[in-house]
């Protein structure tokens, strides 16, 4: 893997300076224990088998073995939890003026501090695992090349004297000296909400919603790399894990970033036993998810792209809900939906061009959240992909929060529906009726 430098040692310093400063007010503000100067430390760190687990004031310090079997249920869950998230912001991977940035996560818990969604408001209600131990190698490589990861970490040396690099061939993906430990730690936030949520669900019939408030984005990292802002395919390494050390066999994925998730595309295209569903724009980045690419060889038809024309908004999803996922997911009888859960079909957000609004995300996290009920005992977790008009993203993720706590929508006071414009009706219906043709729907 070759990597092209794109700073100077000048302003590589700069780039120090300004990140010690953020990690410092984030220490300050959030409490965040895994920063970037103890991440080293808890990569090293000799963890014993299973969970170790400390609640404070609806905060759980997790520390999970990757291969425990999670036979140990956090006993600190109680029954009336709703939400499970944790946050990994990667303060030290940023890039100035990229529109994936490290204000992306904060300003999503910025707001769920305004808006009174977090434990210190709501109790037991909602649960955010304070710490978390990084993925492993091994489950980095359940999904990528192994020549892959290695490279990648041996480049940390390079951005550490040259202050930030691109990945070459990845696109617009740029590194700095913290991205490979940042980038396991945002996969092992994702495992360690997926081992809460499926505990849970081990002593609850209706377990909390989990939510993976992680960066850098996983769902364009193929197997052989990065690509397109992802390092790590986080999503698909918490789906490998589910499977092999939690035995959930078929897994779920609804990916309604604008973004075709390309990289999980590829990791289970030839898997049966994972069903990939994709919603994105017709044409946007990476120019993948045709219609007609429905998996191969045992994993012919567990695939399904559906790119939807510019335009398409509220009424679309909410018919591509009803008329596509809901009876994908019945006819797959999943063991647990993951959700690939991109903020970038924001009508506001500056890289794509449909128009969902806060209310589209609204019913989306209701509506999987009641199929994940009807169908795997309310396993489902979700994953932050993309995003970049820190607005609409912190206020869509907020008023998802509220569609898990069964809560009415606050979309209305955020959303200036003036922006909207007549979809493309006929378009969206033909993309339907052609997915449910090809699909037998």
């Amino acid at each position: 893997m070759e990597l092209h430098s794109i700073c100077s040692a000048s302003s590589a310093c700069n780039v120090l300076s300004w990140v010690q400063r953020r990690v410092f007010l984030w220490e300050k503000n959030y409490r965040y224990r895994s920063g970037i100067r103890n991440i080293s430390i808890l990569l090293n760190a000799k963890l014993e088998k299973g969970y170790s687990l400390e609640s404070v004031r609806g905060r759980i310090n997790c520390l999970n073995k990757p291969e425990s079997d999670g036979s140990s249920p956090p006993q600190t869950i109680g029954s009336g939890a709703k939400v499970i998230y944790a946050a990994a912001p990667a303060l030290g991977h940023n890039k100035e003026s990229h529109p994936e940035c490290n204000s992306r996560v904060p300003a999503i818990l910025n707001a769920l501090e305004k808006m009174e969604l977090t434990s210190k408001h709501r109790g037991s209600d909602i649960i955010e695992l304070q710490t978390f131990r990084p993925a492993t190698i091994d489950d980095i490589t359940s999904v990528h090349a192994r020549a892959y990861v290695s490279g990648l970490e041996k480049a940390m040396d390079q951005a550490s004297e040259e202050g930030l690099i691109f990945i070459d061939g990845s696109g617009p993906t740029y590194a700095t000296s913290t991205t490979f430990q940042e980038s396991l730690m945002a996969a092992g936030a994702g495992i360690s909400v997926l081992d809460s949520v499926v505990a849970a669900s081990r002593v609850s019939q209706d377990p909390p919603v989990g939510f993976a408030l992680i960066r850098p984005p996983g769902h364009h990292a193929i197997p052989k790399g990065a690509m397109g802002f992802c390092v790590f395919g986080n999503i698909a390494i918490a789906a490998r894990y589910a499977q092999r050390v939690h035995g959930l066999k078929r897994v779920f994925i609804i990916d309604f970033d604008v973004h075709h998730g390309n990289g999980t595309n590829d990791a289970f295209y030839e898997d049966p036993d994972v069903f990939f569903l994709s919603t994105h724009q017709d044409g946007s980045y990476p120019g993948t998810g045709k219609i007609d690419q429905i998996g191969a060889g045992q994993g012919e038809g567990s695939t399904l792209n559906l790119p939807l024309p510019g335009g398409s908004g509220d009424t679309a999803m909410r018919k591509v809900f009803d008329d596509v996922i809901v009876p994908c997911a019945q006819r797959f009888k999943p063991d647990i939906i993951l959700v690939s859960a991109g903020y970038d079909a924001h009508m506001l957000d500056p890289l794509a061009h449909l128009q969902f609004t806060t209310g589209t995300y609204y019913m989306l996290a209701s509506n999987i959240k009641q199929l994940a009920k009807d169908l795997c005992g309310g396993r489902c977790v979700f994953f932050l992909e993309g995003g970049y008009n820190l607005d609409s993203l912190s206020h869509s993720v907020a008023d998802s929060f509220r569609a898990f706590l069964g809560e009415p929508s606050l979309a209305t006071m955020v959303d200036d529906l003036s922006f909207l414009y007549e979809e493309p009706s006929t378009k969206i219906k033909q993309a339907i009726q052609k997915i449910k043709h090809i699909h037998s729907l």
